[in-house]
């Protein structure tokens, strides 16, 4: 009868186990869901300026037109993505693209004056700051996520109910190379 009670108590508590391994899963797959939902609404707040940024830089910048023409298609591309690590990509070379422009601006003394454009300026860089601390909270959390799907013993739960392992959010290739300042200033 007590090899009973130590049978019924195992499987309680390898069921209790189970079942917590299994809501940890879920806690920390919501996590990356939530985070990934803030980095995309601090996007869409940045494609929000950048056609007012366009805008206000077209008179400035005639002889950039080739660099708004390329943030334009950039924008509209991430925009209409929905595959994960394609939308990385274009917005990491959104973001090199709009360093590089800011690098530009500087040969325009008149242009740094102008009220509008500093503040459409001071808005873009907040929320590139805010993208950017997004991107870490977003990466800490595909980390402890992935780290809870491959270790033993949720690594069973996790296959058990087919948890995949997130995408973590990388620098392009391109956003890897450092600029070569004095080429920006040559287009």
């Amino acid at each position: 009868m007590e090899v009973i009670y130590v049978v019924l108590a195992l499987v309680v508590l390898i069921l209790v186990l189970g079942i917590s391994t299994y809501n940890s899963l879920i806690s920390k797959r919501n996590d990356v869901r939530s985070i990934y939902s803030s980095v995309e609404v601090l996007l869409n707040q940045r494609y929000d300026l950048i056609p007012n940024l366009v805008a206000s830089l077209k008179e400035y910048l005639k002889h950039e037109s080739q660099t708004l023409e390329n943030i334009t298609k950039l924008r509209e591309n991430a925009l209409n993505i929905n595959d994960k690590a394609l939308k990385f990509n274009i917005n990491n070379e959104l973001s090199q693209a709009l360093k590089s422009l800011n690098v530009k601006v500087e040969n325009y003394p008149e242009l740094k004056a102008s009220e509008n454009f500093l503040n459409l300026q001071n808005a873009l860089r907040e929320c590139e700051e805010q993208i950017s601390a997004a991107r870490r909270a977003y990466n800490s959390s595909v980390n402890a996520y992935n780290s809870a799907c491959e270790s033993f013993p949720t690594i069973i739960i996790a296959n058990m109910f087919n948890f995949k392992k997130a995408e973590f959010y990388e620098a392009s290739e391109q956003a890897k190379i450092n600029p070569n300042v004095k080429d920006l200033f040559n287009d």
